[in-house]
């Protein structure tokens, strides 16, 4: 039963993110695996940080190195592979006329909150976006808040990073006090991995944030696994959900993680258990590191289709793509399959 005492840790996450595993080593033998068979394939660290939370780690298989979610954040050999047609920066982000503001919808304006993230995610389309460089603080979030104020057309604001929820919730509820006062503005969307690896973040201060706004709040997390979905993290999304947050999921279609209709389909179960419904389902986005994550289109489509076929329409996520210079996303047809 979901009791308000059991889930007041105020600051709980802030430790659990002070305490995650930066060191390959450290993290293999947590895990019972063996560091010097994996000397060849953390050198990519250099290329990437790593970084890992203790919770996420305790989801993991000890002794089994195709864990699925190990194999999201351990570095790999083959990230240092230059392969044709895949950069820096695939979908054209790193230009942007406002720092911390990337304005490619018509309606709503993503605001790039916080640079870091609780867990450094191998695959990650933004391993090598300048978040120093694009960051919401001082005059450049005045700056962020008088370009909203600017344009009447949006209605909606997207908190992104890095992770958004890397804010203190003090920090988060300055920053909806000064949006509530756009009127024009009427949601809030915040895009975020952190609860997937420490739960813990989904505090009660948070949640009475996001329910007390006059903005409707919605929560987009990125899971790509059910066994991401540990029981402390499904108590806490259930705890959002009756309190009135819409609760969406995007996953990234990954080789070797998430590639299989039986997994995909218990990752709809397992969120929609959790009163989360499935959103997107990302091709990967072709960054410069992660190509070796990739599928071709055809087998994505081929996954799609039997998923259409096991499930509810309202388990199966869209499948889509993300182009560089497009102004949305775009779906991928099934009927060329």
């Amino acid at each position: 039963m979901i009791t308000r005492n059991s889930l007041n840790l105020h600051d709980c996450w802030q430790q659990e993110l002070a305490q995650a595993y930066t060191d390959p080593k450290l993290l293999l033998e947590a895990l019972d695996l063996d560091p010097e068979c994996f000397a060849e394939e953390t050198a990519a660290r250099t290329l990437f940080p790593m970084r890992v939370p203790r919770p996420f780690v305790a989801a993991m298989e000890k002794g089994n190195p195709r864990d699925p979610l190990l194999l999201q954040v351990l570095p790999a050999a083959r990230e240092f592979d230059q392969i044709a047609g895949y950069g820096p920066d695939p979908l054209e982000e790193q230009a942007s006329a406002v720092p911390g503001i990337l304005h490619k919808y018509r309606s709503r304006a993503l605001l790039m909150l916080k640079g870091g993230c609780a867990v450094n995610c191998r695959y990650c389309f933004r391993r090598h976006f300048p978040y120093g460089d694009n960051q919401l603080s001082g005059s450049a979030m005045e700056q962020a808040i008088d370009y909203l104020a600017s344009d009447t057309r949006l209605n909606e604001v997207i908190l992104s990073g890095g992770d958004p929820l890397m804010a203190k919730d003090a920090h988060l509820q300055r920053l909806i006090k000064r949006l509530e006062t756009l009127p024009h503005l009427t949601r809030l969307r915040i895009h975020s991995r952190l609860p997937v690896v420490l739960p813990a973040r989904l505090t009660t201060e948070l949640e009475q944030l996001l329910t007390s706004t006059r903005l409707k709040a919605v929560l987009v997390l990125h899971i790509n696994h059910p066994n991401e979905i540990t029981p402390e993290l499904k108590e806490k999304l259930l705890m959002l959900s009756q309190s009135g947050v819409t609760l969406l999921n995007q996953s990234v279609l990954l080789r070797g993680v998430n590639d299989s209709a039986e997994v995909l389909g218990r990752l709809s179960e397992a969120l929609f258990d959790a009163g989360v419904l499935p959103y997107y389902l990302h091709l990967l986005d072709k960054v410069q590191g992660a190509a070796h994550f990739d599928l071709p289109e055809s087998r994505a489509r081929e996954l799609m289709s039997q998923l259409l076929e096991a499930m509810p329409g309202f388990l199966v996520p869209r499948l889509v793509r993300e182009v560089g210079g497009r102004n949305s996303k775009t779906p991928v047809d099934l009927h060329l399959a």
